[in-house]
């Protein structure tokens, strides 16, 4: 397993390694790695907003909404300091991974 440093926001904050792709989410619930695909339908989570006074992210593609309690407990080991984040990501194939820029809906960005 990896342990990939990468950027809270803006250039290189998203690691992808093979068809997975991950951001560091900020919100008032917690802040976490978050898978940026959708189990659902592998549309774009780093997109989903927030229902309205529920603490569950809805995906931009079909509507389905992924509970942030699961994620952060889900979530995959992190560290912020400043604006990096390191964790360790799974690469169960030895993929190797890439740092690309992705953007993040508001809800996510703490914001």
């Amino acid at each position: 397993m990896p342990v990939v440093n990468f950027a809270v926001e803006g250039r290189d904050n998203c690691v992808t390694i093979g068809d997975s792709a991950y951001v560091y989410a900020r919100t008032e619930h917690g802040s976490f790695v978050l898978s940026a695909n959708c189990p659902h339908r592998g549309g774009p989570l780093n997109l989903a907003e927030f229902e309205p006074g529920r603490t569950r992210l809805v995906c931009p593609w079909h509507d389905r909404a992924t509970s942030v309690t699961k994620a952060i407990k889900a979530g995959l080991p992190s560290v912020r300091r400043g604006d990096r984040v390191t964790a360790v990501l799974p690469d169960p194939e030895g993929l190797g991974y890439t740092l690309q820029h992705r953007p993040l809906s508001t809800g996510l960005t703490g914001c």
